[in-house]
Formats: structure tokens, C-alpha cells, sequence
């Protein structure tokens, strides 16, 4: 069973937020951010959340996880935000029909019920509100650290089935549109992301094929190899580790 709870300190210290370039391309889709009304789907520890609190958005956000929101508030406390967090899932928010202009969903769309989460985006908005998927994903490329990473999360935890991805998720586009959306767009744009190796094994760490499905004692026996093989193998420091940023922005008919 994958469990963040259990890896909220490593994923609010070590993962990062989505790039500034992605509001920047969001606003050349013509997506008004300052003053929107913004419900963030599994907000975690509202990486995204806080993008759009930034630019002047007024954002609640939901996460089933106590532990997640009890990070998310403290980096808000950090930045003076004000981002109202709530306990709650996807795909039955309780929150009142056509009451947000954003519906977001940051690195989690995958984790839904997505028939069910893409209902309850489309009667949560608005008409002509938008319904925003995005993406920060690493890339495994041949002989780097992410492709060194992923096969030795392999060998502590065969079970995980994420590795490999290309940071394209296609797959989400049918159940936009059985779903009632239109006017479906997407993009995408790679970029480098600099991290310490103290830095990259507490994000890998705070990982669904780390922290968040192994025993405490098999996290530990994997950082310890982690740490090793970084040393051994990738000894430059920062890491330049490539990422995509995918998105899908669809609009309520």
C-alpha cells in the first residue's frame, strides 16, 4: 500500500515545487490565475497550491492525508500564504458545485478514481472554468542518474511499477473527454533540476517506490546504497537532473 503520510518530512523538504515557466505557459493558454477561485485535488504538501497563491489566487486546497497538510501549512507559514487545507479525496470533495474557476491536480491524477475525480472537477467549476493536470516528472535518460536511480529502487522493491516513464501521460485525455470537457490542450517543456546528492536521495526517498511502500528498516538499506552509489558513480555536485513538465488544460462545456 503506498502511504505518503509516512514520508511527509522527506517529501516537503526535497521535492520542488513546479517551475515558474509553468505559469508562464499557462498564462499564454490564457488562464487567469490572479483572483481565481482554486480547489487543488491532493494538494500533498501544496507544491502547487502555493504556485497560484503567489499570483494572487484565492486557493483551498484537499489531501486525505493530515500528516501532508501539517507540511503544506508550515511552508505556507514560511511565505505569509494563506491557503485554506482541508481533509478530504478527489473524487467526493463536499465542496458546493460551480464554486471554482481552477480545478488543479499537481502529480496526482494517476492516484484518482479518474472517471469519479473527473466528475467532481467538471461540478465543481464553473462555466468555462478549467480543469488543470500538470506533471513534474524525472527522466530516466540512458546512463544517468535517474535511469541509476530507478534500477536500484528495482532491486530493493520489484514491486514498483513506475519506472521508465517518458513524463508524457496521454492516458488521461479519454476521461477528460467522456467526462464533458472540451477545448483539451496540452504541453510540455523539459528542464534541468539541480539537487545535492543530500538532496536527491531525500526526494527519492519521498517516492511511492521508497518511503512511501517500504519498511523503515528497507528505506534505510536502500538510502545507505543509494548514497554509496552516488558517491561512487555520480560524484560531481549539484546533479543537473533532467525533468518534464507535462500539463492538460481542458475547459467545462
Amino acid at each position: 500500500m503506498i502511504d505518503f503520510g509516512r514520508t511527509a518530512v522527506d517529501y516537503a523538504t526535497y521535492r520542488v515545487g513546479f517551475p515558474d515557466l509553468l505559469f508562464e505557459r499557462l498564462a499564454a493558454h490564457h488562464l487567469q490565475i490572479a483572483n481565481a477561485r482554486v480547489v487543488d485535488l491532493g494538494t500533498g504538501t501544496g507544491a502547487l497550491a502555493r504556485g497560484f497563491a503567489r499570483r494572487g489566487a484565492h486557493v483551498l486546497a484537499i489531501d486525505p492525508m493530515a500528516t501532508m497538510l501539517e507540511q503544506a501549512r508550515r511552508l505556507d507559514a514560511r511565505e505569509g500564504l494563506a491557503i485554506d487545507y482541508r481533509l478530504g479525496r478527489a473524487e467526493d470533495t463536499g465542496l458546493s458545485s460551480g464554486a471554482f474557476d481552477i480545478v488543479a491536480a499537481g502529480q496526482c491524477w494517476h492516484w484518482f478514481d479518474r472517471p469519479r475525480a473527473t466528475a467532481e472537477a467538471f461540478r465543481l467549476l464553473a462555466s468555462a472554468g478549467r480543469l488543470l493536470i500538470a506533471y513534474l516528472d524525472w527522466l530516466p535518460l540512458r546512463d544517468g542518474v535517474a535511469e541509476a536511480t530507478e534500477s536500484l529502487i528495482l532491486r530493493h522493491n520489484p514491486a514498483w511499477r513506475m519506472a521508465g516513464g517518458s513524463g508524457m501521460h496521454p492516458e488521461h485525455i479519454p476521461h477528460l473527454r467522456e467526462g464533458g470537457f472540451r477545448d483539451i490542450e496540452t504541453f510540455s517543456f523539459d528542464l534541468s533540476i539541480p539537487y545535492t546528492h543530500e538532496a536527491w536521495r531525500g526526494r527519492i526517498r519521498a517516492s511511492a517506490g521508497v518511503a512511501a511502500s517500504l519498511a523503515e528498516d528497507a528505506v534505510a538499506r536502500f538510502d545507505r546504497e543509494h548514497a554509496a552509489m552516488l558517491k561512487r558513480r555520480f560524484k560531481t555536485e549539484p546533479l543537473q537532473v533532467p525533468h518534464r513538465v507535462w500539463v492538460a488544460v481542458a475547459m467545462k462545456a
